[in-house]
Parts: C-alpha cells; sequence; structure tokens
C-alpha cells in the first residue's frame, strides 16, 4: 500500500488514501471518494511510510481531468450563490447563526453550509427551503471557533498566516497545562490566538519543555544548597537553572545537573 495525503480544498481536511493504482505527484488534483461522496482535493505528500491508520485510508476514484477541474470550478460558483441565497434566508427566518460559507461535494449530492452561533439552532425550516431550491441533501454545520479561524484564516501574533490555515490539517487539542509548562503568564491577551481559545503553537514545543522541567523544584518550594536553606524564586526551564532566595546570604542562581 502506498500512502498518501490530500486536501479537500472545499475545507482544507487532510485525509489519506491508497494511490497504489495511480501515478501521483505532489499537487496533482485528484478525485476521492469520502462518506460514499465524491471530493476533489489536492495531494499534499507522497509515499508515506508511517501512517499506520489503516482503517482511515480511503478511496481514490481517479486523477482529475481537464473537465473535472472545469466541474469543479462550477461548482464553486454554484456554492457562492447558494451562499448569499442562504443568507437572505437565515435574514428571512431571524436565525442567530453566522453564516461562513458553502460548498458543493464534487458530485453536487450534498451542499454543506458551514455557520458558528453562541446557541443551539432551529434551522430545520431554512434546511427545507434550501433543499427544495437546490433539490440536492443539505447540510448545515454548526462549527467551533477553531474550524471558523481555519476556515477564514488570518494573521496570528506571531505576523504570520494562522497555522491552521497555512499547514496544521488536524488541530489537537490545548491545555493551559501547556503554557504553565513554559513559565508564560497565563495572559489570555498573550496565549490566545485569533480564535479566541489557546495559541495551538503552545504545543509544538510542550514535549521538550516537560522533558526540561523533570527534577526542576517548584517555585515556593524550600531547598539546601551550598550556601544555605531558602526559597525558590524563579526557574528558567530552558537553561535548566533556578533562583533561590536564602536569608542573610542572598539570591542565587543554581544550575541543574545536565541531563
Amino acid at each position: 500500500m502506498n500512502v498518501i495525503s490530500a486536501v479537500i480544498q472545499d475545507n482544507s481536511n487532510v485525509y489519506y488514501f491508497d494511490s497504489d493504482k495511480f501515478n501521483i505527484k505532489i499537487g496533482n488534483k485528484i478525485i476521492v471518494e469520502i462518506d460514499k461522496s465524491l471530493y476533489i482535493a489536492e495531494v499534499t505528500n507522497i509515499n508515506i511510510k508511517d501512517y499506520d491508520k489503516e482503517s482511515e485510508i480511503k478511496k481514490i476514484k481517479r486523477i482529475a481531468t481537464k473537465k473535472d477541474i472545469q466541474n469543479n470550478a462550477k461548482n464553486i460558483k454554484d456554492s457562492q450563490n447558494a451562499f448569499i441565497m442562504c443568507k437572505k434566508l437565515i435574514n428571512k427566518y431571524k436565525l442567530d447563526m453566522n453564516l461562513l460559507n458553502a460548498s458543493y461535494t464534487f458530485d453536487r449530492k450534498q451542499l454543506i453550509f458551514q455557520f458558528t452561533s453562541d446557541n443551539r439552532v432551529d434551522f430545520r425550516e431554512l434546511a427545507k427551503e434550501l433543499a427544495s431550491i437546490y433539490k440536492t441533501r443539505i447540510e448545515l454545520r454548526q462549527i467551533g471557533a477553531r474550524d471558523k479561524a481555519k476556515s477564514i484564516g488570518g494573521i496570528g501574533v506571531c505576523g504570520m498566516q494562522l497555522c491552521c490555515k497555512r499547514f496544521l490539517h488536524d488541530i489537537d487539542s490545548v491545555s493551559i497545562n501547556m503554557a504553565k509548562n513554559q513559565g508564560l503568564a497565563l495572559n489570555p491577551n498573550k496565549i490566545n490566538g485569533s480564535c479566541g481559545r489557546l495559541l495551538c503553537c503552545l504545543k509544538y514545543e510542550d514535549c521538550d519543555y516537560c522533558e526540561a522541567k523533570k527534577g526542576m523544584p517548584q517555585i515556593g518550594a524550600t531547598v539546601k544548597t551550598k550556601y544555605g536553606e531558602g526559597k525558590v524564586i524563579s526557574t528558567m526551564i530552558c537553561k535548566r537553572t533556578y533562583k533561590v532566595d536564602i536569608p542573610d546570604y542572598g539570591i542565587v542562581e543554581i544550575q541543574m545537573d545536565n541531563k
């Protein structure tokens, strides 16, 4: 089995496929089957050696032809018109929902609308009217803040395009402990991203910080040093040092043994 990865163009989600029957290169457009519907996807990686979740590997129907790409362009244009219509109907039914995008599956068996809302939304009448207009299966999908940021993109606090939009196709959970492990001030303005949730990049170096912290004392702990007994007032995780306030002596910096 020759495993490749590809991104579904409408939602930036990455999926994995068996490409044994095809000569596929990075950047190729392919027609794929996911949940009994067809999508057009762009190949992002080939010859993946360490992917072991065979049950999640999807089917490739064919390499996209010129006609397929033309049909996909028509789907995108029709989706944009459907987005405008859905916005009008949302106003008509006075629904508390913020519509983000609309997209057809490649085979047009499904028309998917993504939206955000702070509350649960009863969109049954909206779905019925959309189905009567477009004569296909309608899915109204409520998504969270992270998925919204991934969908619309933006610039992060680092000055670069949001990771979730640029390359982070699978969004992992991020916990407040990751910020604590790095000794960051727990200020929402500093540790939250554009989506209002914890920065995804807090996870990138978390394993290294956890490893570097091993054996280091907690701030506030009482420790013995060659200068006397004192209280730990700060730690420098990357340097593997900590400062101790020793009565009648002062503040000293202690270097941990190299790991």
